[in-house]
């Protein structure tokens, strides 16, 4: 009787344990919720819109649609990159070099909404506006956040992306825009005697090259226009180089950046860790080492055909639109901070030490043909005017990103 007895208590064990067991098994699944038991959390999972990035200083740092990004736009030569050099500076914002990926692809959208034939292909295939405005913004967002060292606020600086603003502000809800403004002749002029070549402009005729910066200024004071004060500031590059730190407190606190000092002195940050990259094929960069001077200002003068410039106000309405005066050679500017005087009278006192540093920094870069800054077209399939960008000039000095 005993034996019996003995096997009862074992199997009434053996079943405890197994109980047991399978309970701790399924707490567990419950607990982990893995993805191929639990459909709603994998959907959740896959819509997911918030990622992170590790900085240098291993922190981590969030990147999503909703989060208050920030895009320098204008015609190209027209003070983007001292506006992003001056904005580098600051210890929580990083804007970059030009990622030059970013508009081609909205304008590359732009082309196949266009197109009826292009509209109904994506129609069928399935390729609605919400799936493709999903899959833009996440492109976007992706390079921005990582073709530079992260920071607590993202800038970009692509000039062009400005042309198509309100789809950028679809999507990107929280963003907002510097457009920043230069007198015309002044951008053209620039464009023409540094070879800045952009498909379309003609840098034999400044006639012609004043024709096409009206059209694209036109273009983005509308956009500007259409997304609103609260998301779109319009800086005039010459009250920024006149005024730095009256506009730099006004931008900061447009865009909700706390005030710092490093912002008036760019120049000592270039390419150091977390200051101010520059890139060695933009235009700009052998301008932007230096502090904020005076020296673009007019250099116009003096260098457009009489007839042009006794046409001016015909060629180039949006100069009066802008507040210029189409017909001041020179024009009255303001007078600058004085400053901003003595770091003109420095520049110019030591031309060769600039020269220099400037090959230093930048070790020579390459001649070439301006492909860099032509635009993208391919026959009928003409997907834009891509241009270069500004020189502007400015300061800095030395700090992380945190």
């Amino acid at each position: 009787m005993r034996l019996p007895y003995r096997n009862k208590r074992a199997a009434l064990l053996w079943v405890t344990l197994c109980v047991f067991a399978v309970t701790m098994v399924i707490f567990k699944i419950s607990e982990l919720r893995p993805t191929c038991f639990f459909r709603d959390e994998q959907v959740s999972a896959m819509i997911r819109d918030e990622k992170y990035v590790v900085g240098s200083d291993q922190k981590m740092y969030a990147y999503n649609r909703e989060m208050p990004l920030i895009f320098i736009g204008g015609v190209p030569r027209s003070g983007t990159t001292l506006m992003r050099a001056m904005l580098d500076a600051h210890p929580d914002v990083r804007c970059g070099q030009e990622t030059r990926v970013i508009p081609r692809l909205l304008q590359l959208r732009s082309h196949w909404l266009k197109s009826e034939k292009e509209s109904l292909r994506l129609q069928e295939a399935g390729i609605t506006k919400e799936v493709m405005n999903s899959a833009i913004a996440q492109f976007c967002l992706e390079i921005i956040a990582k073709h530079g060292e992260p920071a607590p606020r993202l800038c970009n600086k692509d000039p062009l992306t400005l042309k198509m603003g309100s789809y950028v502000i679809e999507l990107f809800p929280n963003a907002k825009f510097l457009f920043m403004v230069r007198d015309g002749r002044a951008t053209v002029h620039s464009i023409i005697s540094r070879k800045v070549t952009i498909t379309g402009f003609d840098l034999r005729s400044y006639r012609q090259c004043l024709t096409k910066w009206n059209h694209a200024i036109e273009v983005m004071h509308e956009q500007c226009k259409e997304i609103g004060r609260e998301r779109c500031m319009m800086v005039y590059y010459e009250q920024l180089v006149l005024h730095p730190e009256e506009w730099m407190k006004k931008i900061l606190k447009f865009l909700d950046v706390p005030w710092n000092e490093s912002v008036l002195h760019h120049e000592e940050f270039i390419n150091k860790p977390n200051g101010v990259s520059l890139s060695k094929v933009e235009r700009s960069s052998d301008q932007v080492i230096k502090p904020v001077n005076l020296e673009a200002l007019s250099k116009w003068v003096g260098n457009i055909p009489e007839d042009v410039v006794r046409d001016m106000a015909d060629i180039a309405p949006m100069l009066s639109i802008l507040g210029y005066d189409p017909y001041a050679n020179p024009p009255d500017y303001g007078k600058p901070d004085s400053w901003v005087q003595d770091n003109t009278s420095k520049v110019r006192a030591n031309q060769k030490l600039w020269e220099n540093r400037a090959k230093e920094i930048l070790e020579r870069q390459e001649e070439d043909d301006g492909s860099d800054d032509d635009a993208v077209e391919g026959g009928e399939n003409k997907i834009s005017e891509q241009i270069a960008d500004d020189g502007g000039n400015g300061k800095n000095i030395h700090h992380g990103k945190t």
